[in-house]
């Protein structure tokens, strides 16, 4: 399945776990928890499942070691999103193409950093499951939203497990990702953040 770049690019608001946008909220035991979990992450792996508006869904891995470094492969192999501590790169082998930003200027620049500090940048949301801790996150200088599922558990750091996430873009689409197979604080060889040059392929 040929996806758009927006459709690839709402993965980054999962590694970033909403910490670029901020939010008034105050502190929580949840929120806590929230902030324990994600320093204790240094390193994660899992599978994704991606499912845009019309139920169109793809799956891929994802592995994340900080500071600075996070993969998004999809299944397909034709496309990925690769953190490699300076920029974040998007390499579309099926068009034989790349185009890269600088990191500090996404989202996971600041979870990707050595210390990243979530106070006033996320809200944690009822929810009417108690197994459950909902944060929603939306910044007020762009349009969209992102709102993150945790399940509580008491082997995972900070006694939170990511379970996925929505994303509503500014023309109000909205991407679901689910993670299965969750890892923490697992080896992650430095060959992850590496990627072959599309156009060479």
């Amino acid at each position: 399945m040929r996806l758009s770049t927006p459709f690839v690019c709402a993965l980054v608001p999962a590694a970033a776990l909403a910490v670029s946008a901020p939010a008034a909220a105050a502190t929580s035991p949840d929120m806590t928890r929230l902030q324990s979990h994600i320093s204790s992450v240094q390193t994660m792996t899992a599978s994704f499942t991606q499912i845009d508006g019309k139920g169109r869904s793809v799956g891929g891995t994802m592995q994340m070691k900080r500071p600075g470094r996070v993969r998004f492969a999809y299944s397909s192999g034709d496309l990925l999103l690769v953190a490699d501590g300076r920029n974040l790169n998007i390499v579309d082998y099926q068009v034989g193409q790349k185009s890269s930003v600088p990191l500090n200027r996404t989202p996971l620049g600041v979870l990707l950093s050595g210390s990243p500090n979530l106070k006033g940048r996320a809200q944690v949301v009822p929810s009417s499951d108690s197994r459950v801790v909902t944060v929603r996150a939306k910044d007020p200088a762009q349009y969209g939203s992102l709102t993150l599922v945790f399940t509580r558990s008491q082997a995972a750091p900070g006694g939170l497990q990511l379970y996925g996430w929505t994303a509503i873009d500014g023309q109000n689409q909205r991407t679901t990702v689910k993670l299965s197979n969750v890892r923490y604080n697992v080896a992650v060889p430095e060959s992850a953040f590496t990627y072959a040059d599309p156009k060479k392929r």
